[in-house]
């Protein structure tokens, strides 16, 4: 299912599903890595989900949402 509703920002009750489905992919879905480009041509986001923090990053640093 496709929302076209990119121009607006995630509400609380959006929020709260999309945490819950990236935990359970984080669980079920991602072997090693996932390397994910999201947004638009104008507005890319490149998304790094893996089993280990990146180079050089204290794993402190990362915060459950």
């Amino acid at each position: 299912m496709r929302i076209d509703r990119q121009h607006e920002p995630l509400s609380d009750e959006e929020l709260e599903p999309f945490l819950q489905y990236l935990h359970r992919f984080a669980r079920h879905g991602l072997d090693i890595f996932s390397l994910l480009k999201v947004g638009g041509p104008e507005y890319s986001c490149y998304v790094t989900l893996s089993r280990t923090p990146e180079a050089g990053v204290d794993s402190d640093a990362y915060r459950w949402p």
